[in-house]
């Protein structure tokens, strides 16, 4: 095999296209990655790790506030927003420089350009010193995905930020207008608003975190107003009047017209697979609405071409892409892993308060005519919610009434992105209520309340 010459050539180095990369050179392949930015990709270098880094920046400062009702003294509290944001860099830094680790280690060959399709086992990677071609036996499309833009919402860095602009802004906003209410939009219009933005949530659905129980999805919303979030649902940007310092918005909400000035616009309504300049549609892999077409084992139209992760289409999360990368991994060393379902993945959102959900919603469980079990838990009734001071939160599980099967959880409050991982673990080993009610759960633990919630799905829940 020559120099240029692969088992597998990843293309992107995100949560998907690194740990594809790690787990077929373990498995024995030879393997190269291209990357044209970072490695870690968007995820570690400009989404779910800053993000978090900063929201626990922000947590911090809401608790400092809370000082006196812990007993404390704290006085003069205060941030310093070019800190907060270095501390999130330094963060993203280091573990790009663990993942640069992990490629040496692990002997995979790291190509740093933009790579284009030639044919289906050649790819052209070019920089602004040279271009090369390189070979491979399989390869794996893993470009990630970018911040939508809609006609007249184009980001300018000054006055409408997307969320690359939000991660390091030149200025603290006063006054705030996020666009959509996503996972990200949400988690912007929480670290700004704990920080002190004067904030507003815009929404075209009913109601905002749409995709998530409709219970849970109204009890959060409940939550951000309680914190000075202003919400406005069934509402659409018409159009923005960008004048010096300041952006005019016409919001349209039902029957009525709304005018309002806002410093600073985050748009966060959506994202577009990158696949422009692949060279995909040259050799006949297909493309719709901007993601790769895929089998439930990741493979494109073109044999021996795979995708992953946010180009490969929804749910577009890091998690799903790394799981993704070793399961194509493992089919390209000959073994035989099992298709994942997308709806034993779980959605985090890590705003204040947490929500994450797996599996049905009670809604989708009803539409899919299955007769359910509803149980619930409300922090309110947890003792450590209460030493913690976090008090505001529930726990849904929803069951099948006639086998027992878990069929889906929802949560809201405190620490919940961590909990959930209980419920998916139960899916996976296709949980039933009775070994749910016969675990036993630590005290004083928030776990406690999955226990609870389970009960209450068959009338047998303690503390409620």
């Amino acid at each position: 095999m020559s120099n240029n010459a692969y088992d597998l050539v990843v293309i992107g180095a995100g949560p998907g296209g690194y740990v594809a990369a790690i787990r077929a050179a373990q498995l024995g392949l030879n393997v190269a990655i291209v990357e044209r930015a970072h490695l870690g990709g968007i995820c570690l270098n400009w989404g779910c790790i800053p993000t978090k880094a900063m929201l626990r920046s922000a947590e911090l400062f809401k608790q400092m506030k809370r000082a006196k009702e812990f007993g404390l003294i704290a006085d003069k509290i205060g941030y310093d927003l070019t800190a907060i944001i270095n501390r999130s860099r330094g963060i993203a830094e280091k573990l790009r420089q663990g993942v640069k680790f992990l490629m040496v280690k692990n002997k995979v060959r790291t190509f740093v350009g933009d790579a284009r399709l030639i044919d289906q086992k050649s790819i052209k990677v070019s920089n602004k010193d040279s271009e090369i071609t390189i070979t491979a036996e399989s390869i794996v499309l893993a470009t990630g995905a970018r911040a939508r833009e809609l006609p007249g919402l184009e980001a300018d860095g000054e006055l409408v930020w997307t969320y690359m602009h939000a991660l390091q802004p030149r200025r603290m906003p006063k006054k705030l207008l996020v666009i959509g209410s996503g996972a990200i939009g949400i988690e912007f219009a929480s670290f700004y608003n704990m920080l002190g933005a004067d904030t507003t949530v815009i929404e075209l659905m009913d109601r905002i975190l749409p995709s998530e129980d409709r219970e849970i999805s109204i009890f959060a919303s409940e939550q951000f107003k309680k914190q000075g979030i202003k919400i406005l649902t069934n509402a659409s940007i018409e159009k923005l009047d960008r004048i010096k310092n300041r952006v005019k918005a016409h919001i349209q909400q039902a029957d009525k017209n709304l005018l309002q000035d806002f410093d600073t616009v985050i748009s966060a309504v959506g994202i577009v697979g990158n696949v422009e300049n692949l060279g995909l549609e040259e050799i006949g892999i297909e493309v719709l609405k901007s993601h790769v077409v895929t089998d439930e084992f990741c493979r494109t139209s073109v044999e021996g071409i795979y995708a992953i992760g946010d180009i490969a289409g929804a749910p577009w999360l890091a998690h799903k892409a790394s799981h993704e990368g070793m399961m194509v991994a493992e089919l390209l060393a000959g073994h035989t892993p099992t298709p994942f379902r997308s709806e034993d993945i779980a959605g985090c959102t890590y705003c204040h308060p947490q929500i994450a959900s797996v599996g049905f919603t009670e809604e989708k469980a009803k539409k899919e005519g299955i007769d359910v079990k509803i149980g619930r838990f409300p922090f309110l009734g947890n003792g450590k919610a209460l030493a913690l001071g976090e008090s505001e939160g529930i726990i849904k599980t929803v069951f099948d009434a006639k086998t027992g099967e878990l069929l889906g959880a929802h949560m809201v409050g405190a620490e919940v992105t961590e909990l959930i991982q209980g419920y998916v673990i139960g899916r996976k080993l296709e949980t039933t209520e009775q070994e749910l009610i016969e675990t036993i759960f630590p005290h004083p633990t928030l776990s406690e309340m999955m226990h609870e919630s389970v009960l209450d799905a068959f009338d047998r829940a303690i503390h409620v």
